[in-house]
């Protein structure tokens, strides 16, 4: 079914755009939920919450790209669900692996969690990742938004890990300067 139509069952309030969202993206949530909290049972309710914030959100809101609006929710979602199970300690698994990468970036008395999500940052960012090569850009969002990890990665895209591993490095080390020269402490 098109995107379009499952928007309109939602805004129709018809349980079948629960449904028809869980078959065609059902598996990409999931791979993002278990990307942040690498634990089945905590992926599936992260997923299930996702179906319910869509249907709490659809109306008002009408995204014009459904996977992109319902992979921030479950990532959201899943992020909060490892906070509070973590609460005194962050967990493992990608998200950490991927936070821990990005700390060579943006360092700070601050946790980078906060830092990322401050608004002047992560428009900053944006700027950033706009202007870099699509392939460059993508890597970067697999790796730090979806948390992939680099085997993951070469499995879908073809590259060698050691090709995605040495690209992200340099857009790291790119990022971080960029963000210098925006006046950020890096």
């Amino acid at each position: 079914m098109e995107d379009a139509r499952i928007v309109d069952l939602y805004w129709d309030r018809q349980e079948q755009a629960i449904a028809e969202t869980q078959n065609k993206y059902g598996r990409y949530l999931l791979k993002i939920a278990w990307n942040v909290l690498t634990d089945n049972e905590d992926s599936e309710e992260s997923v299930n919450d996702t179906y319910l914030s869509a249907w709490k959100s659809m109306p008002p809101h009408r995204p014009s790209v459904l996977s992109t609006y319902l992979g921030k929710i479950t990532r959201q979602i899943s992020i909060d669900r490892l906070r509070r199970r973590t609460s005194a300690k962050r967990g493992g698994g990608q998200y950490a692996a991927s936070l821990s990468e990005l700390e060579e970036v943006v360092s700070s008395q601050e946790d980078i969690t906060e830092r990322l999500e401050a608004g002047q940052l992560a428009d900053a960012v944006s700027r950033y990742l706009e202007s870099i090569p699509a392939e460059r850009r993508n890597l970067f969002l697999c790796r730090y938004f979806y948390m992939d990890s680099s085997f993951d990665m070469a499995k879908y895209t073809g590259m060698k890990e050691g090709t995605i591993r040495s690209t992200l490095s340099r857009e790291r080390a790119a990022l971080k300067k960029f963000l210098a020269e925006e006046g950020f402490a890096v």
